[in-house]
């Protein structure tokens, strides 16, 4: 930076300066720069010919002047004086143009070039305008959550480092709330920082929410003034938990299913609608007027068919509002007789009976020995085929898992009978005598002949059915023999005989 000007210099500005003039038709001239940026500031005169020196000014509120930058049209100089707020931050051009760097706020002042020959002072004014663009709005201070009906601060909208101030709205949903007694209230300040001059706008809104609310958008703007006009800057998007009563009250019963039956363990779970949600209820049994209190859920186990009836839950403190179902506690219960193991005699009768009580129509099926038969059994006389495994079985077919079954194992018992028959071979060499016998326990076979008593052990068995088989041989009687067929089990022993002639 160069010296400041001499005495001399002064002497002749200050002889010259009580002459000074505007120059018609210049008028007002402003600039407008953007904080930090470089503010230009052409000198708008035409230098004249018999021109001295160029001088730069600046106007104190009360009028008074400061000089702050001088150059000689003969020597080229530049000299700038010593104002410390514009120390390292002055250019002047030749065509006289001021430069500032780094403009700030304190640079809004209305600057005066001044161009001077021996018999005159010429003057041109310039207006310098700075802006700040502010940071971006952002919503601080949240509150945790809204409730409805209730008046209360939502945040803080801030922006900051303006210059000039700006004006904050706020949005519901991307419309703008307005003001309204009890629903919305904003209260807006503005704070200057005494060093950089710069603005933090705040506004703070209140609200009363409602249920509409919920999901919904809050957010804020903040609109300035900048170099080419006017400017908004948007903030982020802000959603709030709205808290509100409950309306009503629902129960469940877990775990979901068509039907319950005797044994299942459910637990009932009440829920209220409200934000958050209630924590504790009220539980009613059926046949209990007082409510059980406890949180959510209530386990029932082990459930029987007595307790089918209505289940109630309601509000600690609205008893009034209460929810109910109705549980029906299916049952199965099945009675063969006779059942286990019987044993009957050949030709005796034998009722069965399978009984059913149920909560509901039930299905039954009969099996044997694990055959399925069109009808229930019935036995007016036994006989050896009717013996076996059967099962009564039963089911609720809308209730998953409800079934019984019983069984009976029939045994019939008989002494042996005992028919024989003899079959001549066509050619006549040989008889085939047969011993068809019935009996159960399954009969022993013997044969004999008559006159030598010896057992006959080469014969021929049929499979044992249905208490039935046969025993046969064959032979070639050289006399008259009599055969003797002899059948036996735990109950009796049988004999029957045949004659057989040569």
């Amino acid at each position: 930076m160069e010296s400041k000007a001499g005495p001399s210099c002064r002497l002749v500005f200050c002889l010259l300066i009580s002459a000074a003039v505007l120059r018609p038709g210049l008028g007002w001239y402003t600039v407008n720069s953007a904080y930090g940026d470089t503010i230009i500031m052409p000198c708008r005169l035409d230098v004249p010919q018999n021109l001295m020196f160029g001088k730069w000014k600046y106007e104190k509120p009360d009028g008074s002047p400061v000089f702050i930058a001088f150059r000689s049209s003969t020597k080229k100089s530049v000299q700038y004086d010593d104002v410390p707020e514009y120390r390292d931050r002055l250019s002047l051009s030749e065509n006289y143009t001021l430069s500032i760097s780094n403009a700030r706020i304190s640079d809004e002042k209305r600057f005066v070039c001044m161009l001077v020959t021996e018999d005159n002072v010429f003057e041109a004014p310039t207006i310098v305008k700075v802006f700040k663009q502010p940071s971006k709005p952002e919503i601080v201070s949240q509150a945790p959550f809204l409730e409805t009906e209730q008046l209360k601060k939502l945040g803080d909208c801030i922006s900051k480092d303006s210059y000039p101030d700006g004006n904050i709205t706020w949005y519901r949903n991307g419309k703008v709330l307005q003001p309204l007694e009890g629903v919305v209230v904003l209260i807006f300040k503005k704070q200057m920082d005494p060093v950089t001059q710069l603005y933090t706008m705040t506004s703070s809104l209140e609200y009363k929410a409602t249920k509409a609310d919920i999901q919904m958008p809050f957010t804020c703007s903040v609109t300035y003034y900048g170099p080419s006009g006017q400017k908004t800057l948007q903030s982020e998007q802000a959603i709030f938990d709205i808290y509100y009563p409950t309306e009503q009250v629902t129960i469940q019963v877990l775990p979901s299913k068509n039907a319950i039956k005797e044994g299942d363990n459910i637990t009932l779970k009440c829920l209220g609608n409200g934000n958050p949600p209630p924590e504790e209820f009220l539980f009613y049994l059926p046949g209990q007027p007082e409510g059980i209190r406890s949180s959510n859920t209530y386990m029932l186990t082990d459930m029987r068919r007595n307790a089918t009836g209505d289940y109630r839950c309601s509000l600690i403190d609205k008893k009034s509002m209460i929810a109910s179902t109705a549980i029906t506690v299916h049952y199965l219960d099945l009675s063969l007789n006779p059942s286990g193991e019987v044993t009957k005699q050949i030709g005796d009768a034998l009722p069965v009976s399978c009984t059913i009580s149920a909560s509901r129509n039930a299905t039954v099926v009969w099996m044997k020995d694990n055959i399925r038969l069109r009808s229930s059994p019935s036995f007016s006389s036994l006989h050896y085929q009717d013996a076996g495994n059967y099962v009564c079985e039963t089911a609720l077919q809308e209730v998953e898992g409800l079934k019984k079954r019983e069984s009976l194992t029939l045994i019939v018992e008989g002494k042996p009978q005992i028919k024989m028959t003899k079959k001549t071979d066509p050619s006549g060499l040989s008889k085939t005598i047969i011993c068809h016998v019935e009996g159960f326990p399954k009969p022993a076979i013997q044969w004999t002949i008559t006159g030598s008593g010896s057992v006959i052990n080469q014969t021929e068995e049929s499979p044992y059915i249905n208490g039935r088989y046969y025993s046969k041989i064959i032979i070639s009687p050289e006399e008259n023999v009599t055969l003797t067929c002899t059948a036996e089990n735990q109950l009796e022993r049988t004999v029957n005989s045949l004659n057989v002639s040569a």
